[in-house]
């Protein structure tokens, strides 16, 4: 009994394994996977807010953003915001210290990531049109006439 639990637990954790392994193949989106990090670290001093904004420098335009270099589209380690999210300096790393907000590990990476494939925006995802998505072509699914069945299918 206790073998068959370690079997599932190794088979498991390989499947989840292969779902993360995939996730991390795919291109990274803005609105999905960037902007969440940058509008909970970033955009309360780098943001919309002209009253509020530090150091010139807004973070959530492309244009300006590149304009200051903060982010170098494709080269990581020439971007200003890259540089200090990873610096262990007081002084320098961004957030600051006293803002009581932090980048985890796995954040940084992505953004680290999300310059170097380009540091593409995408527009707010509210003002973004919604699309009607393709369905997929069901594999040995009964013949329905619910367009569901062909996603639970697939």
């Amino acid at each position: 009994m206790r073998q068959r639990v370690l079997v599932l637990l190794a088979r498991t954790a390989w499947v989840v394994g292969l779902a993360v392994g995939s996730a991390w193949a795919a291109p990274l989106e803005f609105n999905r996977d960037i902007r969440p990090i940058l509008s909970e670290n970033c955009f309360q001093c780098h943001g919309p807010d002209a009253n509020k904004r530090r150091a010139e420098l807004r973070l959530d335009v492309r244009d300006e953003a590149i304009a200051a270099r903060a982010f170098v589209p494709g080269k990581p380690e020439d971007s200003d915001a890259i540089h200090r999210v990873f610096s262990a300096d007081e002084d320098e790393v961004m957030p600051p210290p006293d803002s009581r907000r932090s980048l985890t590990a796995a954040q940084r990476d992505l953004l680290r990531r999300w310059v170097s494939e380009g540091a593409s925006y995408q527009q707010h995802w509210a003002y973004v049109a919604p699309t009607q998505t393709a369905l997929p072509a069901a594999r040995a699914w009964p013949a329905s006439t619910n367009p569901i069945d062909a996603f639970v299918g697939a």
